[in-house]
């Protein structure tokens, strides 16, 4: 059992690694934005390239842990994160940071599947799995403070000339210690040995994903002009192509990248629908409230990092106490979970003003991480839930792809509804008229999400036999 644990503290540092980087930035953004004069399209997009690196190398960074080992490529990936982390540290425009954090991206891609996979096989038995994702859930709230700190932290450094270049450098020390760890704990496994790898598929899929999520991430201004219509048009083309080819491929035996048989079982369907939807919310809501507080109510990047530490606490205790709860009442608790965060967003939209006092900001962040934290270790479980362990790297670069092409959807959509509501005179009473219509667009979201896990078969989250 001590065994079990350790391994799972190992590749936990890789889903450290992959939301810090996510939510390091956030903070930073207006700092980075000054010292290398980008617009605000140009920071999305910026802020977006993770991302699209992420989204558009997660299925393949899935198959080649099943095909080639899972340790491997996890290790692959932690040593390409370390040295694209270093080229952002010291990039000296925007294009060569935007490259960086694409590399980064996909760096992070190969790395995430096999967390989730190896999680899987390693906690087999539906009580320890569930407590497994509760550590998975509790690692998402240590990688969102420290990103959220660390950010607003090194972004506040008085002794260095632009400090938040230190939010990339500090992932080497972290890669290092992960790198080792892994060499020296973790066991190999993979799907099967004789696979080839479809690199057709790869290829087809990459450029297709890119695309998408290249167009979608640009400034609103632009997304309805011919090229970006064109280009939208051709992902969507070349990704149809690439179903049909999976599907040949599958019927003829061959080389494939993604196996349908994956959306046969309806809890992976409709895990799919609800992390889709909770990530268009979640990471629409730290993007415009790092806005909204830095910009809107004034609050230094320090402060503002401090305040979101408080959102990270109350998610980490709630990952870690939610696990006795879905382990008594199911799905219930899931539920209850997202009316609680739903509930917090009204109170939100009353209390985010001008005159709001720390108090309140602490609390009320505090309240949104503990409903957040209650929820996704639970999202992935619905959706792995029953899956055969030679599906595991499929399905698992398939929901983290679906999780991040979701991410970004909500920062392009709900960032470009923010900036509209805004205008072009930006005033107290314009941010928190932005931030509320933002929030009702987040609040709806959780209404899906709601719906979806409503539908989810009891014995997904079966209560257990034991009393906690």
């Amino acid at each position: 059992m001590k065994s079990k644990y350790l391994k799972l503290f190992v590749i936990l540092f890789g889903q450290l690694l992959t939301i810090m980087d996510i939510f390091i930035i956030n903070v930073s953004i207006p700092s980075i934005q000054r010292d290398i004069n980008a617009s605000n399209g140009e920071m999305q997009l910026m802020i977006a390239a993770y991302l699209i690196g992420f989204a558009s190398f997660l299925i393949t960074g899935g198959r080649l842990g099943d095909i080639y080992g899972r340790k491997k490529i996890f290790i692959i990936g932690l040593i390409f994160f370390m040295i694209s982390s270093i080229t952002c540290g010291i990039s000296q425009g925007v294009i060569q940071l935007m490259i960086s954090r694409l590399v980064q991206g996909v760096s992070a891609a190969l790395m995430a599947p096999q967390v989730l996979s190896m999680i899987q096989i390693l906690f087999p038995a539906h009580e320890e799995r569930t407590k497994a994702m509760g550590w998975y859930g509790i690692t998402i709230g240590i990688g969102t403070i420290l990103g959220q700190f660390l950010g607003g932290y090194f972004s506040s450094l008085m002794a260095f000339d632009e400090p938040w270049r230190l939010i990339f450098l500090i992932n080497i020390p972290i890669c290092i210690i992960a790198i080792f760890f892994s060499v020296r704990y973790l066991d190999e496994s993979r799907t099967s040995i004789k696979e080839s790898f479809d690199y057709w598929g790869v290829f087809l899929l990459s450029i297709g994903l890119f695309s998408m999520t290249y167009t979608l991430t640009v400034s609103e201004k632009e997304i309805f002009s011919v090229q970006n219509v064109l280009l939208m048009t051709t992902a969507v083309g070349i990704l149809i192509y690439f179903i049909k080819n999976q599907k040949d491929k599958l019927k003829n035996k061959k080389p494939y990248l993604i196996d349908f048989e994956l959306f046969h079982y309806k809890n992976f369907k409709l895990g799919i629908i609800a992390v889709s939807f909770f990530f268009i919310m979640l990471d629409s809501y730290f993007y415009i409230l790092s806005l909204f507080f830095q910009d809107g109510l004034m609050i230094s990047p320090m402060r503002a990092g401090e305040v979101i530490v408080f959102q990270g606490l109350g998610f980490i205790l709630a990952a870690a106490f939610s696990v006795k709860l879905i382990l008594k009442y199911g799905k219930k608790a899931l539920m209850a979970g997202l009316g609680f965060i739903i509930l917090i967003l009204i109170f939100q939209i009353v209390f985010f003003k001008g005159s709001t006092g720390f108090y309140q900001l602490y609390l009320l962040l505090f309240l949104h991480g503990v409903g957040v934290g209650s929820v996704i270790p639970s999202l992935a479980n619905i959706a792995l839930s029953g899956m055969p362990e030679k599906l595991t790297g499929n399905a698992s670069g398939v929901y983290n792809t679906f999780q991040q092409i979701a991410a970004i959807i909500g920062i392009v959509a709900v960032g470009s509804v923010f900036y509209y509501f805004l205008g072009e005179k930006p005033l107290i009473e314009n941010y928190h008229k932005a931030f509320t219509i933002a929030i009702l667009i987040n609040i709806l979201c959780l209404i899906i999400v709601l719906v979806s896990i409503f539908k989810v078969p009891d014995d997904v989250l079966p209560k257990s036999k034991n009393n906690y």
